[in-house]
């Protein structure tokens, strides 16, 4: 059983209320949110309004569903009426949205508990969520590591037990890369399961919305609950099926997709680790069958020329004159503008809008943007073939575990951005894909495995996340030495 469930049966029985859960989540927060700095906004009297509604509603004999009263944290990215939304940029201090975004409509009308607003890499742009205006979230299974990024608030906050959840977005690995460096579930829905209205836009083509959890049941809990259809989301059409019914079906015969492309210069303990990950799929009568994806080498020059491309264009409406940060003092209003920008965006926001501009640039466009989207189609297409011939594909997450905190200037920053190129393949043909633990280096620290399933088959790969996690008796799925001990 999940820790949504486990949580959801002691309210319904009345073991413990509502309001005592949530302050219990706010005194860990409280104590050990300095620590690792996964919160950077809290929100106790949202979360104690919620909770009261839900106690009442026991209290009345009401029913209640699994998400009513959950503890929970939502990315900086994601819009909340009446609180800040600031993307963890100097330019959106003080921003704060007319409308919440879909997924937390949906949450909120099922009296989910907001306890705060999760740390992240400004903009949604990094890897070890150390690029925020307010210092990068700690990894709470080593606190000298980093928790990953950009949704490295929200997997601290979750493994760190200061929420039980939290909703990240992925546009090349920023939900399943921090899942992975925290040892935690973490599920890149397909491309318009989940509506992308009031997510602040990095890559609009690559963006999605999904949950990082403790493990596989509360990911299908949770993926359920915000994967409806959006009219507000011209992209938007929800799941084809509910992930939930489909946790408890045998793995016999699951046609499991081996690509060597993607274990080509991982780490060789990261790498001993899925192949013992392999060996607990064919015992579970799983048939592993070698596929082919010669195109995902070119992936990750692909992801950051089209990602930046469509950064250097959402990323043109802050100009600091209809809300957000605005330079003090200048002689004109390009002058203002110039110095907005320079002032209020970080130094990796800007060379990702530089490298965009320039490749949609004349006389670039055709060199680098075109042939980019080219290659996509290339990439997309191998991942058809591949699913022709299996139901899913097993990767690794990261070809290495979580960096040390404060390390970027010792590391190659191409070092940083390889984190990522076991994931864009992914986000590049928006399939779903997920991030499961499945092992530990000589440190500790926790090394994650990738289950890639063809579009809208959330309910294979979360099946198989989950009949993995049950064959390895959940010996992965750890929680911290800190916040909530329930």
């Amino acid at each position: 059983m999940g820790k949504i469930a486990q949580l959801h049966r002691l309210l319904e029985t009345k073991k413990i209320s509502c309001k005592e859960l949530t302050e219990a989540y706010l005194r860990a927060i409280e104590a050990d949110n300095k620590a690792l700095n996964a919160y950077v906004r809290i929100t106790p009297d949202t979360a104690l309004q919620a909770a009261c509604a839900v106690d009442k509603k026991i209290a009345a004999g009401e029913a209640i569903c699994l998400l009513e009263g959950i503890p929970m944290t939502l990315k900086d990215n994601i819009s909340t009426r009446g609180m800040e939304t600031a993307c963890c940029s100097r330019i959106l201090q003080g921003y704060v949205p007319i409308y919440d975004a879909f997924v937390w409509q949906e949450l909120k009308a099922r009296n989910a508990v907001l306890l705060g607003k999760a740390n992240m890499d400004e903009f949604a742009m990094g890897s070890t969520c150390e690029n925020s205006c307010y210092g990068g979230a700690k990894n709470p299974r080593n606190l000298t590591h980093v928790s990953g990024g950009s949704s490295g608030g929200a997997a601290s906050a979750v493994g760190g037990n200061l929420a039980v959840y939290g909703l990240g977005s992925d546009t090349g690995g920023s939900i399943r890369q921090p899942a992975s460096f925290c040892g935690l579930v973490g599920l890149k829905p397909t491309y318009g399961a989940v509506s992308r209205f009031g997510l602040v836009a990095f890559a609009s083509s690559l963006d999605q919305i999904g949950p990082i959890t403790q493990d596989a049941e509360d990911a299908a809990i949770v993926f359920d609950a915000i994967s409806g259809k959006d009219p507000q989301d011209s992209t938007s059409c929800g799941s084809e099926e509910p992930a939930v019914p489909g946790l408890s079906k045998s793995l016999s015969g699951l046609r499991v997709g081996i690509a060597e492309e993607y274990f080509e210069g991982i780490r060789g303990d990261v790498k001993a680790s899925l192949e013992q990950a392999i060996s607990v799929f064919r015992e579970m009568g799983a048939e592993l069958v070698p596929v082919g994806l010669p195109s995902i080498r070119y992936a990750l020059p692909v992801y950051y020329i089209l990602a930046c491309a469509e950064a250097s264009s959402n990323l043109g409406r802050y100009d600091g004159i209809r809300y957000g940060y605005q330079a003090a003092g200048y002689s004109s209003i390009h002058d203002m503008i110039c110095r907005t920008r320079s002032e209020g965006f970080g130094a990796e926001v800007k060379r990702r809008i530089l490298l965009g501009t320039y490749v949609l640039s004349s006389g670039y466009y055709d060199a680098y943007y075109k042939k980019a989207q080219k290659l996509r189609g290339a990439v997309i297409q191998d991942f058809t073939e591949a699913f022709s011939r299996c139901d899913m594909i097993l990767a690794p997450t990261v070809p290495m575990t979580a960096f040390e905190s404060g390390s970027a200037g010792q590391r190659d920053a191409v070092e940083t951005y390889l984190t990522d190129i076991c994931t864009v393949p992914v986000n590049i043909a928006g399939i779903p894909a997920v991030s499961v633990p499945c092992g530990l280096d000589g440190e500790g620290l926790p090394i994650g495995m990738q289950l890639i399933g063809n579009h809208f088959r959330e309910r294979t790969i979360l099946n198989a996340a989950r009949q993995y996690e049950e064959a390895t008796g959940r010996v992965w799925i750890r929680s911290a030495e800190m916040g909530v001990k329930l």
